[in-house]
């Protein structure tokens, strides 16, 4: 009896815990809201407006159920997520609804599982805003645009501040 008991806590207690399988990324759009693991095959990597990257699963990211995002500031704890074009991978994480899809927010290389367990860094002359054709290391002052000129005495004539006494 008391062995019944402890295996049927262990199956309520635990069970969610064992049975953290990664779902297919097609149905994640049911999972909203709940913490898991996705898995899929990641067809792009299309970097944003802004320097955030997105893993599509799909050949049209329009039509496709699901997403994951890697925004700028994130990039240097995931890592070069480029590389993760043509893998299988899992990513663990809350799902969340963003513009009708699912999709999962990477944040750290942990939430990767699968073919890709770890990535490269980023390169350290990637600059996300210029598509890594800038590093990021320089700083110059903005120009002025228009130049200020002073007035100047033209050559030979003295500067007379005396008013003329001829009458």
């Amino acid at each position: 009896m008391r062995w019944t008991v402890a295996i049927c806590f262990c199956t309520v207690v635990f069970c969610p815990l064992v049975s953290a399988d990664c779902i297919p990324f097609t149905d994640a759009k049911n999972h909203i809201g709940e913490i898991r693991c996705v898995s899929g095959k990641v067809t792009r990597v299309e970097r944003g407006d802004r320097g955030a990257h997105y893993l599509d699963f799909c050949e049209d990211y329009r039509l496709c159920p699901f997403t994951v995002v890697v925004f700028a500031g994130d990039l240097k704890d995931v890592g070069d997520v480029r590389q993760l074009q043509g893998r299988v991978i899992e990513v663990h994480g809350p799902v969340k609804e963003y513009d009708g899809r699912a999709e999962i927010v990477l944040r750290q290389a942990r939430q990767l599982r699968g073919e890709m367990t770890k990535i490269p860094a980023m390169p350290k002359g990637y600059d996300v805003e210029r598509q890594g054709r800038y590093s990021a290391g320089k700083f110059s002052h903005p120009k002025s645009g228009r130049r200020t000129s002073k007035k100047r005495n033209p050559r030979g004539r003295p500067i007379d501040t005396a008013e003329d006494d001829t009458e």
